[in-house]
Parts: structure tokens; C-alpha cells; sequence
């Protein structure tokens, strides 16, 4: 798909800028001013850049362009830039939890309400949506992110570019998306942040380009350079990635950029003798522009001379940033109204993050306790986030509004509710007494509500953790309430999957609320107490340790698949770890010490109400692989009725098995989903559908794009544990030597 048309002329305009320009003036435009000062960043636009990091208001915006305009030979305005990941003054959801509502709609809300917010005050540029597929909760970047499957990040991707940039660039509430990090850097060794990915090309087309294609489809202006290597290459100067698929086979008419100081990084990696070789490298290998400050000086100087970069390079480069700026009509408009600049959020706004943070929470486990009953019950609130206000999530400005206290919330919410705090928790430390005081307290009371989690400063870049369970000793606080017998529910508030093992099989009630924005506090008071009910999936599965991952739903089966978990008995230690009487199954692919499976996985979630599934139907036995071809599809219908007393959403989920391949495939794979809301006994008839690009794979063998014939498996249902099956065929000859362009 391409970008949004620029204005009438503006190609004229832009050719006879390129034949005006020099070479220095040239490279300034593909330069991100990275001085935070208003009057540092002046002077770089006094120098000819041709971006700059927001100043912190419409005002100050505006003089920025005003330099641009006025005092700059050509007068070329700027594009603005900011990390506007999940709200600017209203902070939504991170978009880990986002992705757990099933509902791209979410996504989209929050793209539309931060890009109003964001150009009222001069922001013509975010760097969002994050699409990186990550498998690994160690690394702290997953909260930016839309989790484990590479059909969520692809939808919630493409709704949040389209988001961002509206109908028209041209609208005053759009601004610029940018799709990143391309490409697998979510996939880094051990979870630790700018490290190594060695990824084969089947893995990466499968996996991790797949989001990246369909941003691009969806029209995405930009796209971001990762900071990691990929089978050796650093992807700052990564020809393949960045020139061959991504502006050859997906013909990405918009620009590269590179991340924060990625093309200096190239030195520490070893692939860079000094910066104007890092610089030539990155921009033959299709970077358009370089966050960092490195090509051209205050002075207007570079060190990029002819010979290390070529002259069509630089004007192709350059075309491409001044056609966005076209494209945003900035030639044209370049200033904002300060008067109307957004700097609180609306009461729409509020209620759109509120709604979005309902819609994201997961309820793990419930044996009754929740919702809270109603009544004048007694309730002790327990936890750091008892009165924490850290809801707010990574990648948050310092300008965004604030979260309100769970305490406060739920009284606003229930003033019948006898609501009292035991205070003094905190995320870090270790206080017996308090576990001690805990207890006590909760003798006293009809329900608990212990509210822990890990803050938001444990999350987002350059957060990698290697232990994933609680911090400090919040763990031993559920312990010391569980001990009492006191009905009790925990509120799990996080950026990340955590490990329970140790406490959740004593937790009776279990509501994951991850980091929700600045609606968060009445969103999880709403959820507990029922005036809302829970219906997020898990859009990444939870560990049952730190060594177990990575344990997503779609991996491959191995030629010894197991069928049982690891169950070392003590008479096996006391012999020197003898096999278990089951042989057969002790040499499969599992731990010795571990169940199968993660302790939560994805899709799963829980409601306060219940649903029936009827025997899905599958609308052929049999289909050609030339109809496939030429668009039809095969159609899964199912019934789901709401079987309970109470209103809810389920998430209908469908997933393929393709049995037999010539390459090994995924376990299964999801291809479809519906969020659907029912009344008590309600139901409605769902039909989700399977294409062309549904069934079939990349070989790894460049752009080939296969589907094979043969027996095709259909799961549908409402978890991934709990589906059922339908299956069809898949005739003719193989489809092998099709590419991407010609399907």
C-alpha cells in the first residue's frame, strides 16, 4: 500500500529542492537533532537538519519551525519527533496489555487519542508501533510490544499505523507512524536488551518480518532500524533487510531510520573501522536517517565524502524525507494553534483509556471470589499497589497525567465497601512484621485484596531481568494472607509475564492487571468489583520458571515429542536420577523437573460468566489450491452462547494445524479471532475465515511462498486448551516457486 499522496506539485517542489541544494545541505536533511535544549536544537536547524526531538510544547514547536522557515537557505520545516507509544497527556495501556484484549479496536483508539494529543503540540512523528515477536519475558522491551504470536503483532501493528496517521497526514491529527524494530529484536540471546539474534531466513520470514510486511501494507511511513545483529550483520547495515526485502519486495516508499546512536553502535560491534565508515555502511545499506547526531556538525560539515556514499544514494534518501514532509502538508503549514494545544486529557479521552484498560486485564484464576460480593462487606487492601499511582507502564513522558491509587478507586467505586489499607508495603523490601501484621488484619475481615507487582521502572528498555518473580518479599506477603483462610484475590499488576508457581496454586482468585495507564486504578476497581467483567487472553504465555523459556504456544514439534511432564520422585534422587517406569516417554523432549507446558498459556483468561461452544463447522472437505489462489476461502462457523448470569466478551479463537509439511510446522498457529459481546443466554453464530496467506508458509529459501496440498486441522474455541477440531483438504499440486508478488 502507499503512503498518503502528497500535495498537488509537491513532487515538482521536491525536485527542483534536490537540484538547489549541496551535498552538505543534502545530508543535513537525513539527520534527527538529538540535543535536548531548545536553544542547542536551534542551532542544529540553523545547520540544515531535517528533524528534531519534540521541545516540550506548541510554542517552542513553532519556533523550531520558524528557524527552519526563516533562517535556513531553503527553508524546509521539520519533521518532530517523540516516543508517543501508548498516550501522550492520556496514557493508555502499554501495549503488552493492549494485545490481550483481542480487540485491535484498543489499539486504534489509542493511536487516534495520542496522535490529537501529540500534533496539537506540534509532533508530526512517533516512533510506535513496537511489532517485535518476543518469546523471551526476560527482556523488559515486551511491554512495548504486542507479545508471542505473530498474527497479534501483525493486526494490532497495522490498526495502530492506521491509527496514527488517520485518513490523511495532511489532517491535523495525524502524525507520521513508525514500525519497529526491524528486525527480530525481540528475539535477543537470553532476553538481554541490544544483544545478538541468529535467525534462520525461514524463522524470520514466518515470525518476525511478518508483522513488519503487514505495516507496511498498512501504509506505515516509516520503519526503524534494530540495534541487534541478525546471523552476524548488524541491522543498521544490513543490506538484505533493509534495502533488498524491505524497499525492494515490499516497496516501501517511506524512509529508514536508525535507532538512538545504532550507526555509532556499529564500532562496538566491530563491523565499523570509524564513524564515516559507520555512516557510509548504514546508508548504502538503505538507512534514509540517523538518530544520533553524527552526519553533519553545528557547522553544517560532514565526513561523509562522495567516494564512501554515492550521490543517488543521498538524493533518494533525501527524496524521501521531503516527500513525508510533503506529505504532512508542512511546506504549506508547517505551525500549530498553541492555544489549542492538548494539554490535559478530555473526558472522552478518559473514558476511551478506561474502557481500553477494562478490556485488557486477564483474569488467571477464580474460584468464586471474585467479583467482590455485594453488601457492606470489610475489605483489607494489601500490597505496594494498595496506594501505589505506578500504573502508568514504560515509555511514558514526564508530561503524561497520572494514575489515581487502587484505594481511592475502589471507594469511589463501592462506597458500601468497609475498605480498609494496611500501608507500608513497598515493591523491594523485606518486612516480617508486615507479613506478620497482614495476617492479622485479615481476621478481621471478609476479603483481601493483595495488590502486587513489579513497578513500572523494572520494564521497558534496558530492563532485562533474569529472575521473574516478584520483587522483594511480595511473594511471602500472599503466603502470610493465604496461611489466615480468609477468602482472598490477588491483583497482579505488571509489564511483563511473571513466575507464580511458587504462591498461585494458594491464590484463589488471580487478576493479571498489567500496567493500564492512567485510567488503571478505576478500570481494576470496576473489574473487581464486577461493574466490569474481565475477558482479556494472555497475549504471552507465563513460565512456570525463568529456565523454562522460551515457551510459546507455536513452537515446532520435535521428532520425540513428549505427552507427560517431568516428575523426578525422591526415590529417583536416592538412585542417581534412574529413568522413570514410563522409558517410552523419558526420552522426550521435556524437564525432567517440570510439568509440560507453561503455567498460564496464551489465550487463556478467564470470566465472571460462562460460554458454550456448539461443533463448529467447516464450510468444505475438500478445496483446489488454484480456488485458494484466486481468493476463496475456507469458512469456520461456530456457536457461542453465554451460558451464565452475567454479561461478558468472549474471545473466540481459531488455530490451524498443518499436520504434515515439508518443513517442520508450528504445533499450531493462530489465524483467527473474534471478541464477541453476549448477554445471559445469548448466542451468537461467529465466522472466521482462512485464505491463501492463512495456510501456507515461507520456505526460508528467499521470497517463496508455499501452500501445500494436503490434511489441514481447524481448533476453535475459547483457549487454547480447550478447542475443538474440524479439518478439510487442500488439493492439487504444490504451490512451490510462488512468491509474495505473484499470490
Amino acid at each position: 500500500m502507499t503512503l498518503n499522496p502528497a500535495p498537488s506539485g509537491a513532487d515538482d517542489r521536491i525536485e527542483a529542492l534536490l537540484s538547489a541544494m549541496s551535498r552538505e545541505e543534502k545530508l543535513a536533511q537525513l539527520q534527527i537533532g538529538y540535543r535536548p535544549r531548545l536553544e542547542d536544537a536551534a542551532e542544529l536547524v540553523r545547520a540544515g537538519i531535517g528533524a528534531v526531538f519534540w521541545p516540550r510544547s506548541a510554542e517552542a514547536a513553532n519556533e523550531l519551525q520558524r528557524v527552519a522557515r526563516e533562517e535556513t537557505p531553503h527553508g524546509i520545516p521539520l519533521l518532530v519527533g517523540l516516543d508517543v507509544v501508548h498516550g501522550q497527556r492520556t496514557i493508555f495501556p502499554i501495549p503488552l496489555a493492549q494485545a490481550a484484549s483481542f480487540d485491535p479496536a484498543v489499539a486504534a483508539s489509542d493511536a487516534r487519542v495520542s496522535a490529537r494529543e501529540a500534533a496539537s503540540g506540534g509532533v508530526t512523528w512517533t516512533f510506535s508501533p513496537m511489532i517485535d515477536v518476543s518469546r523471551d519475558p526476560r527482556w523488559g522491551r515486551v511491554a512495548e510490544g504486542f507479545g508471542e504470536d505473530t498474527l497479534l503483532n501483525a493486526v494490532f501493528g497495522a490498526a495502530k499505523v492506521r491509527g496514527y496517521q488517520g485518513s490523511s497526514l495532511t489532517g491535523p491529527d495525524s502524525i507520521l507512524a513508525c514500525a519497529k524494530h526491524y528486525v527480530a529484536y525481540g528475539a535477543a540471546e537470553g532476553g538481554r536488551d541490544y544483544n545478538t539474534v541468529d535467525a534462520s531466513e525461514y524463522r524470520l520470514r514466518n515470525v518476525h518480518l511478518e508483522p513488519f510486511r503487514a505495516a507496511v501494507e498498512a501504509g506505515a511511513a516509516t520503519v526503524m532500524a534494530s540495534f541487534n545483529t541478525v546471523a552476524g550483520r548488524p541491522a543498521h547495515a544490513n543490506r538484505w533487510l533493509l534495502t533488498h526485502v524491505l524497499k525492494g519486495e515490499w516497496k516501501h516508499e517511506g524512509l529508514v531510520v536508525g535507532d538512538a546512536e545504532g550507526v555509532v553502535n556499529l564500532l562496538a560491534h566491530g563491523v565499523a573501522e570509524d564513524l564515516p565508515d559507520a555512516l557510509a555502511q548504514s546508508f548504502t545499506a538503505g538507512l534514509d536517517m540517523e538518530m544520533g547526531g553524527s552526519v553533519v556538525g553545528p557547522d553544517g560539515r560532514t565526513a561523509l565524502t562522495p567516494e564512501a556514499l554515492s550521490a543517488e544514494r543521498v538524493d533518494d534518501a533525501v527524496r524521501r524525507v521531503l516527500r513525508l514532509k510533503a506529505a504532512l502538508g508542512l511546506f504549506d503549514g508547517p505551525y500549530v494553534d498553541p492555544s489549542a494545544e492538548i494539554t490535559a486529557p478530555s473526558s472522552t479521552a478518559r473514558a476511551a483509556a478506561r474502557e481500553a484498560a477494562e478490556r485488557s486485564a486477564v483474569l488467571l484464576r477464580n474460584d468464586g471470589t471474585l467479583p467482590l460480593a455485594d453488601g457492606p462487606r470489610r475489605v483489607l487492601l494489601v500490597g505496594p499497589y494498595a496506594e501505589s499511582t505506578d500504573h502508568l507502564g514504560a515509555w511514558v513522558q514526564s508530561f503524561a497525567e497520572p494514575a489515581g491509587s487502587l484505594a481511592d478507586a475502589l471507594r469511589d467505586e463501592r462506597p458500601d465497601l468497609h475498605v480498609t489499607v494496611l500501608p507500608g508495603a513497598s515493591f523491594f523490601g523485606d518486612d516480617p512484621a508486615l507479613q506478620e501484621q497482614a495476617a492479622r488484619a485479615a481476621a478481621g475481615h471478609d476479603v483481601v485484596v493483595v495488590a502486587v507487582g513489579e513497578p513500572s521502572a523494572l520494564t521497558g528498555e534496558a530492563s532485562s531481568r533474569s529472575d521473574l518473580r516478584l520483587p522483594g518479599d511480595q511473594e511471602r506477603l500472599i503466603t502470610a494472607v493465604a496461611g489466615t483462610g480468609v477468602p482472598f484475590a490477588v491483583v497482579l499488576v505488571a509489564g511483563r509475564p511473571l513466575v507464580t508457581g511458587d504462591w498461585i496454586d494458594r491464590a484463589p482468585a488471580v487478576l493479571c492487571a498489567w500496567h493500564l495507564g492512567t485510567e488503571a486504578a478505576p478500570a481494576i476497581a470496576r473489574l473487581l468489583t464486577g461493574a466490569a467483567n474481565p475477558a482479556g487472553r494472555l497475549p504471552m504465555s507465563f513460565p512456570r520458571t525463568a529456565g523454562q523459556i522460551p515457551v510459546h504456544y507455536d513452537h515446532e514439534n520435535t521428532g520425540r515429542p513428549a505427552t507427560s511432564g517431568g516428575s523426578l520422585q525422591q526415590e529417583e534422587v536416592d538412585i542417581g536420577l534412574q529413568g522413570p517406569a514410563n522409558v517410552d516417554d523419558r526420552f522426550t523432549s521435556k524437564y525432567r523437573d517440570l510439568p509440560l507446558g507453561p503455567q498460564f498459556t496464551f489465550g487463556h483468561g478467564l470470566s465472571y460468566t460462562t460460554f458454550a461452544y456448539g461443533p463448529p463447522s467447516v464450510s468444505v472437505t475438500e478445496i483446489g489450491l488454484e480456488e485458494l489462489r484466486g481468493g476463496a476461502t475456507v469458512e469456520v462457523c461456530v456457536q457461542v452462547t453465554n451460558t451464565g448470569s452475567r454479561a461478558g466478551d468472549e474471545v473466540v479463537q481459531l488455530y490451524l494445524r498443518d499436520p504434515v509439511a515439508s518443513v517442520a510446522q508450528p504445533v499450531r498457529r493462530l489465524r483467527g479471532f473474534s471478541r464477541i459481546a453476549l448477554e445471559p443466554g445469548q448466542s451468537s453464530l461467529v465466522h472466521l475465515k482462512l485464505g491463501w496467506q492463512d495456510l501456507g508458509f515461507w520456505t526460508g529459501r528467499g521470497d517463496e511462498y508455499v501452500v501445500e496440498p494436503g490434511r489441514f486441522e481447524v481448533h476453535v474455541g475459547g483457549t487454547l486448551e480447550t478447542t475443538r477440531a474440524g479439518e478439510f483438504v487442500v488439493s492439487g499440486l504444490s504451490s512451490a516457486g510462488d512468491t509474495a508478488g505473484e499470490t
